[in-house]
């Protein structure tokens, strides 16, 4: 007779779940009791035993949050799984935390998918700002890449790469191309040449970024995921749905890419031909024993992961935006035309004097975040991590009811509505400035050249995908581009 031992493991966690949940509570009563302190949490939903309040963030999350904020007010607690959350869903208290407890707040909760072959405790993405890496890594970063020497010492391969990126579009005239694709094996390319000296894409054909594109996304998407290890830490050694592992296996792939740029470059005689760039600086730094090989290929991947996706995104979702609608491009085309005289193409210096071009970038980061956790009227971090903010949300006026109308006015101040019958959505826009390392602007250095070369370059349409979806059965456009002719 076969025995299935699944019931006897679910009864083994559930009977372990509840003695910890039980041990956990009674050792924090203890010790508030002995201190004499008890911690005040704000207000939230009474959770359940282990599994917390998960069970009430179904649907759409920014949608129940919002329902709960306006049950438990704008400042509430949430246990999740046994992690607590508090979340703030106003932009008084999100303001107040981010500026008066913005070196709180600095550091974020690690997930577990980011402990795969040590990364959490070498990136300078998750060590904490209280950690002397942390500090030491910042630093290095600040120095030798955005300082105004730094900078200024990247802004040849810069426009270099970015006309590549446009030669590149001009000799496929009249053919579809893969936008997203081409345009992250450019600014992959930007980067790595900035950085290392080196190419990492071929420049004769930047569709094929070697498939760190998806790798970089696929880890995105992991880390964004809900998972039982950061639910129930104690059962993270297990790893019960296997992240750590997936996420371990792509590190492997793209540490191997970045070695090999790495061992090249030590094997080479650097002192008869030096680069100047980043890569001998951290070299440098290395055989100085101020940092590790590994923190080297750490330090290179969080530069150039973090920047090229975000950079891509958002040169990808301006050139859609513009191309939906013809108006702006046409001003934005004449503006650059104004601008350039006769020179043959943009450069870097020329973007500051583009101020109908900057609205439009900043418009675009403000229509889609780069964040994957975002949606278009509200912005939040992850409701698992430690904290979650809707910090810039729409708000119906007091006296109104229905929905927000589809069509949004371009070149419209801090406050103002769009209408749709006797229906009023009134959008009250403003960034929250903080001191910590994680608020800081997301627009970089140059961000604006690539979609100025771009639109300089010639005229282009949209290719839409469309996709089904299995609930309704209906088909819909998809928010995001594929392909440009």
């Amino acid at each position: 007779m076969e025995i299935e031992l699944w019931p006897l493991w679910a009864t083994v966690l559930t009977v372990v779940s509840l003695l910890y949940y039980c041990l956990t509570n009674l050792q924090a009563a203890r010790g508030r009791r002995a201190t004499g302190t008890e911690r005040r949490l704000p207000p939230g939903p009474t959770p359940l035993p282990i599994l917390g309040n998960v069970l009430s963030l179904g649907g759409n999350l920014h949608h129940t949050l919002a329902r709960l904020a306006r049950a438990h007010g704008p400042v509430m607690t949430l246990k999740l799984g046994l992690t607590t959350a508090v979340v703030v869903s106003s932009r008084d208290a999100a303001r107040e935390a981010f500026t008066r407890h913005d070196r709180r707040l600095a550091a974020r909760a690690v997930p577990d998918t980011s402990r795969a072959l040590g990364f959490s405790g070498r990136s300078i993405i998750w060590l904490p700002s209280s950690d002397p890496l942390w500090r030491t890594l910042r630093g290095i970063v600040a120095a030798h890449v955005f300082s105004a020497r730094g900078l200024a010492a990247a802004r040849g391969a810069r426009e270099r790469k970015v006309r590549d990126m446009v030669r590149h579009f001009r000799c496929r005239a009249g053919r579809e191309v893969s936008f997203g694709q081409a345009v992250y094996g450019g600014v992959l390319n930007l980067m790595s040449s900035a950085f290392c000296s080196v190419d990492v894409v071929s420049s004769a054909d930047l569709n094929s970024s070697l498939g760190l594109r998806e790798l970089v996304e696929d880890l995105i998407e992991a880390v964004a995921k809900p998972n039982v290890s950061d639910l129930v830490p104690f059962l993270r050694s297990l790893d019960l749905q296997g992240w750590r592992r997936w996420t371990a296996r792509r590190f492997e792939k793209i540490f191997r890419i970045l070695d090999a740029i790495i061992d090249r470059r030590m094997a080479a005689d650097n002192d008869k031909f030096p680069h100047g760039d980043f890569m001998d600086s951290l070299l440098e730094l290395v055989s100085e024993g101020k940092i590790g090989r590994d923190n080297l290929t750490t330090i290179l991947f969080d530069v150039l992961a973090a920047g090229s996706d975000t950079t891509t995104l958002s040169v990808e979702w301006a050139m859609a935006e513009l191309l939906r609608n013809a108006g702006a491009m046409a001003r934005a085309r004449a503006e650059i035309r104004d601008a350039l005289g006769g020179k043959e193409s943009i450069e870097e210096a020329d973007v500051a004097s583009l101020r109908y071009l900057q609205a439009v970038v900043k418009e675009s980061l403000r229509l889609h975040p780069v964040r994957r956790s975002c949606c278009r009227t509200w912005r939040q971090t992850k409701a698992w991590r430690s904290a979650a903010t809707p910090c810039r949300k729409g708000r119906r006026s007091s006296s109104t009811r229905g929905r927000s109308c589809g069509t949004r006015r371009r070149g419209r101040g801090p406050t103002s509505s769009c209408r749709r019958g006797s229906w009023t959505w009134t959008w009250r826009i403003g960034w929250i400035s903080g001191g910590s390392p994680s608020n800081s602007s997301r627009s970089g250095p140059g961000e604006g050249c690539a979609p100025a070369c771009r639109w300089r370059s010639g005229s282009c349409r949209l290719s839409w995908r469309r996709c089904c979806t299995r609930s309704s059965g209906g088909c819909r456009t998809a928010c995001r581009p594929t392909s440009w002719i």
